[in-house]
């Protein structure tokens, strides 16, 4: 959230801690702002609805209607991250098709009614992780766990968590060790924590939904110079050996191809064969997934690796048509689609 955003937040907050007229100075001296800031505050909280009155006289100030309080909002920590990220994700995707500020006004009128200690660790996840993407194939991450280290990369302090690797250890067991987190990023359907071993200071990638707990320890973290968390995941993402490696041509062009998909997931490039086409790759560690997002295209495409993944089509293809019935006599028989590059 902006500061702004944040500052008009707090003069709610002050508003409603007390029930007395509060002077445009006294709210100023507050909010380490001038005056005219203070009345262009009042006009943003009055935009959203809230009974803000203006007293005149010697007594005069800004005091909420009488009578005027919003409950507090009973969500759990899991149902208030998925809340706001989605707003959040859904205006910066631009899924969300709404006039401008309208998302910002939905998660500000969230967020003054959740509880303070949740309100900051939801901020510390959404001014340190990159956007979220989509999640196709599951690995959900413990909301606490999320939230705590996003609250550590905010506060560059380091965390002590416990770590189950992709190759188990040698003792069969998690590993506790002390990280230096430096941000939180979402990439092909799991959050990743980019962080420095405390120790030997070497960059690591660490999958969220490995750590089974983590704990904030007292210290600072030096956040190297032009450090980017996304870079960084990204590029040790792309040294994983994944089991599958999925090409997919689709009829489109590049830049519409790369669109269709969530954020970092696919790389595009020309097809040789073809006019119009463009070869779409990805890496997974399960195929379950990709034929439903593939059914999601707009646009003509065709498999053509793995094998495994075609055979799954298949039977998303069957399924569906079954689950379709048969036809009516009255429906119009429509041309089939061309499904392939032509030969």
């Amino acid at each position: 959230m902006s500061r702004p955003t944040a500052r008009v937040l707090a003069l709610l907050e002050v508003l409603q801690s007390n029930a007395r007229t509060r002077t445009v100075a006294e709210l100023a001296d507050r909010l380490g702002v001038d005056e005219r800031t203070v009345r262009r505050y009042v006009a943003h909280l009055v935009d959203l609805d809230i009974p803000v009155q203006s007293v005149r006289g010697r007594y005069g100030g800004i005091r909420l209607a009488p009578g005027w309080r919003m409950p507090p909002l009973m969500l759990t920590d899991e149902e208030a991250l998925a809340v706001l990220l989605g707003l959040v994700a859904g205006r910066r995707s631009g899924v969300v098709a709404a006039s401008a500020g309208v998302v910002d006004s939905a998660v500000a009128k969230l967020r003054r009614v959740m509880p303070v200690a949740l309100v900051d660790r939801l901020d510390a996840l959404l001014t340190t992780a990159d956007t979220p993407a989509p999640d196709p194939a599951g690995g959900a991450a413990q909301t606490g766990v999320l939230l705590i280290l996003a609250q550590a990369a905010r506060e560059r302090r380091p965390a002590a968590i416990t770590y189950s690797a992709a190759s188990v250890s040698p003792t069969g067991r998690p590993t506790r060790r002390t990280v230096h987190p430096y941000g939180l990023v979402a990439r092909s359907g799991h959050w990743y924590l980019s962080a420095a071993e405390a120790t030997s200071g070497e960059l690591r990638t660490f999958r969220v939904d490995r750590i089974a707990a983590v704990e904030v320890l007292a210290g600072s973290v030096d956040v190297p110079q032009g450090f980017d968390p996304d870079d960084h995941v990204t590029s040790a993402l792309a040294q994983v050996p994944w089991r599958y490696d999925v090409s997919v041509r689709v009829l489109s062009t590049p830049e519409q191809a790369a669109a269709l998909f969530p954020p970092g997931l696919v790389t595009v490039e020309d097809a040789p064969g073809g006019e119009g086409w463009v070869r779409v790759r990805l890496r997974a560690e399960r195929l379950d997934w990709v034929p439903t997002l593939l059914a999601g295209l707009p646009v003509p495409f065709t498999v053509e690796a793995p094998e495994a993944l075609r055979d799954l089509v298949r039977a998303v293809a069957e399924r569906l048509t079954a689950a379709a019935g048969p036809r009516s006599d009255s429906a119009s028989p429509v041309p089939p689609r061309a499904t392939g590059p032509p030969a």
